[in-house]
C-alpha cells in the first residue's frame, strides 16, 4: 500500500498530493518535494492518507523527499533576495517595453531552476520578448502567469473591514463565486466600500452565513407581503432572520416588530 499526503505552495491555494514512504508529517510541517520538473518547498495541508486504489499513483504531482532541516531554511532565504532581485528587474523591463501588465510576485522553486513571474492586467499581453529578456538574463527557465486581481490580493496579504488578516491568505482554498444576492439575502446595506474586499471584489466572506440565511427566510414571510395581526392589517417592511423578528407597518402608519411565529399571513 502507498501513502499520500496534501502539500500547499506559497504561491497558489490549490492542494497538491504527493507521494512518500518512511516519512512521517504532521499537519503544518516544512517539506522539500520533487514535482514532475523541479524540487520545491510546500506546507502539509492534511493528513497521510492510504492510497487503496493504484490508478491514484497516477494523480500524484510527486513526491516528498524530506522534512525540510535548517539549511532547507537557509536555501529559502538566499532564494527569497533572489526574488526580490527578480521583481526589481522585472520591473524595470515591463517598463522599457511599456507592457500594459502589473507585477505582483515572483516566485522561485525551491531548487532555483526555475522562477514564475505572476501579474495582473485588464487584457491580453504579449510578454514574448519579455520572457527572452529574463531568461537571458538568468539562465533559468521563466514563466509568466497572469492572475485575477483576487489571486493577487491573497498573494500580497492584508487586512479586510473585519480587522483580521485577509481570509484569502490565511486559511481559504479555492475561490467560490460571490454574488450581490448574498449581500442582499442577509440584508446588508449594498455600500460597495462595506461589501468589498481589498481586491475591490465582493468579500468572500459574503457566502460563509449565505445558506443559513436562505434557509431561515423560507421560513419567514416575505417583505412586502400582507399579514394580519391583533393590531390590524400590515405589511411587512422588514426582517430579521437570525432572531426570527419581523418589522410590521400597519394600516394606520404605525410600525411595529413581532415575532415571525405570531403571525397570520392573510
Amino acid at each position: 500500500m502507498n501513502k499520500m499526503v496534501g502539500i500547499k505552495f506559497k504561491d497558489v491555494c490549490q492542494i497538491y498530493y504527493f507521494g512518500l514512504e518512511n516519512i512521517e508529517l504532521q499537519i503544518g510541517d516544512d517539506c522539500i518535494v520533487q514535482t514532475k520538473d523541479a524540487i520545491d518547498f510546500g506546507k502539509v495541508v492534511t493528513e497521510i492518507k492510504t492510497v487503496l486504489d493504484a490508478s491514484m499513483n497516477d494523480k500524484l504531482s510527486g513526491r516528498v523527499l524530506r522534512v525540510a532541516n535548517e539549511n532547507d531554511y537557509k536555501k529559502i532565504e538566499e532564494n527569497k533576495q533572489k526574488e526580490k532581485e527578480a521583481y526589481d528587474a522585472c520591473h524595470v523591463k515591463i517598463r522599457e517595453r511599456n507592457l500594459p501588465m502589473k507585477l505582483v510576485s515572483v516566485v522561485y522553486t525551491f531548487d532555483a531552476k526555475k522562477a514564475v513571474f505572476y501579474f495582473t492586467s485588464e487584457g491580453r499581453v504579449d510578454f514574448r520578448e519579455l520572457v527572452k529578456d529574463l531568461a537571458y538574463v538568468y539562465k533559468i527557465r521563466i514563466e509568466l502567469r497572469q492572475i485575477g486581481v483576487r489571486d493577487e490580493a491573497r498573494m500580497i496579504g492584508g487586512f479586510g473591514n473585519c480587522g483580521r488578516e485577509v481570509c484569502c491568505a490565511t486559511f481559504l482554498g479555492d475561490f467560490e463565486p460571490v454574488s450581490i444576492r448574498m449581500a442582499k439575502t442577509q440584508n446588508m446595506i449594498l455600500n460597495p466600500q462595506k461589501i468589498s474586499g481589498i481586491c475591490g471584489r465582493l468579500m468572500c466572506c459574503l457566502m460563509y452565513e449565505y445558506e443559513t440565511y436562505k434557509g431561515l427566510l423560507k421560513e419567514l414571510p416575505k417583505m412586502g407581503s400582507k399579514i394580519t395581526v391583533k393590531e390590524g392589517a400590515g405589511r411587512i417592511i422588514g426582517i430579521d432572520p437570525l432572531r426570527g423578528i419581523v418589522r410590521i407597518k400597519l394600516e394606520n402608519e404605525t410600525e411595529i416588530e413581532m415575532n415571525a411565529q405570531d403571525l397570520v399571513k392573510k
